[in-house]
């Protein structure tokens, strides 16, 4: 089959950073499904894991996590999905990636494809409303319904993450919605998807925020550039709030936090693929429900653009445009 890896971490630019190669086509066991991938998007974990985690020498380390395909096999213990089925899904960070033409995934974490979406469209979703979802409601506690009149920042609202996470939370809670963002296209972007107020984060955002005349900012989404913002978003947030990251900073003083009780939450969509925790089947449960929430025209694909078919040209592409930092919505590649 047709793949897309690398055998040494390099510079995107280098020649050898992605590559085209052939590879075996693998068998499904146990609860795994093989997919026949249609599409995949590009996220800034795979610009990361291409960075820091090279394979066994002589071996490839195929990169990606979201895709959209079809159930092409099953293994023996699988319940959920027979051959036929469409599916969209974000895979598992210590399995090989969805850059190939057939991908084992466990069914525990994929759900049905939207019906109303492309392969395309619906590869841009899995893995950004995984994080968002989990986010929300597992880590920031977030209940469903209108009742919850707080407000929330969600910084970096225009990413592939807070495209989603606006979406959600102005769907199916009760909370002011803030989004951040610094370009005049990003802010559109972000209030078209729901956002009841932008700020910018280039500019000093308690100011900003102050004069919104909205409820405390008792909870806050960190989803890009932490190191920078947390000791504004530790003066910003309410007393006993609530601040949940999903980057990599390398200098949070948690300890800021400390005279307001907030409580300080990690999320990573990956945790429960990795550690085959009890909850697993969760993914699966969510992202059957963001299925249905796109059918229903409540939320909407995040795809910003189609860069081509999947080969190692266009992935390099992507993952310079991640690395860049200006990207919006989510970047996919559709085809072989």
């Amino acid at each position: 089959m047709k793949a897309v890896g690398y055998k040494k971490s390099l510079p995107i630019d280098a020649a050898d950073s992605l590559v085209d190669f052939e590879a075996a086509k693998p068998e499904p066991k146990g609860r795994d499904i093989r997919v026949a991938v249609k599409a995949i998007s590009v996220n800034p974990v795979d610009a990361k894991v291409r960075k820091r985690a090279e394979p066994p020498a002589g071996e490839f380390k195929i990169l990606g996590f979201d895709a959209a395909g079809l159930v092409d096999a099953v293994g023996p213990d699988v319940t959920l999905f027979k051959p036929g089925d469409e599916v969209f899904y974000a895979g598992a960070i210590v399995r090989q990636g969805t850059n190939s033409e057939f991908h084992l995934v466990d069914e525990r974490i994929v759900g049905h494809k939207p019906k109303s979406l492309s392969f395309a469209q619906a590869a841009a979703l899995p893995l950004t409303s995984i994080t968002a979802w989990e986010l929300l409601f597992d880590r920031l506690g977030v209940q469903e319904g209108a009742s919850d009149k707080r407000s929330i920042l969600i910084v970096g609202g225009a990413g592939g993450v807070g495209s989603i996470f606006i979406q959600i939370a102005r769907e199916l809670t009760g909370l002011t919605v803030i989004a951040t963002a610094s370009r005049p296209e990003t802010m559109k972007w972000c209030l078209d998807l729901g956002a009841h107020h932008v700020v910018d984060h280039s500019k000093p955002m308690k100011e900003q925020i102050e004069k919104l005349n909205v409820a405390p900012v008792s909870l806050i989404a960190s989803l890009t550039g932490t190191d920078q913002h947390f000791p504004a978003l530790a003066d910003i947030v309410a007393p006993q709030g609530h601040i949940g990251v999903i980057d990599d900073p390398t200098k949070l003083d948690a300890v800021l936090l400390k005279g307001k009780a907030v409580s300080l939450n990690w999320e990573s969509m990956f945790t429960r693929s990795t550690f085959q925790t009890p909850d697993m089947i969760k993914q699966h449960e969510l992202l059957d429900r963001v299925s249905a929430l796109i059918d229903k025209g409540e939320i909407r694909t995040t795809l910003d653009k189609v860069l081509g078919k999947i080969d190692a040209a266009n992935l390099k592409k992507a993952h310079a445009a991640i690395e860049s930092g200006k990207s919006v919505g989510k970047l996919v590649l559709e085809g072989w």
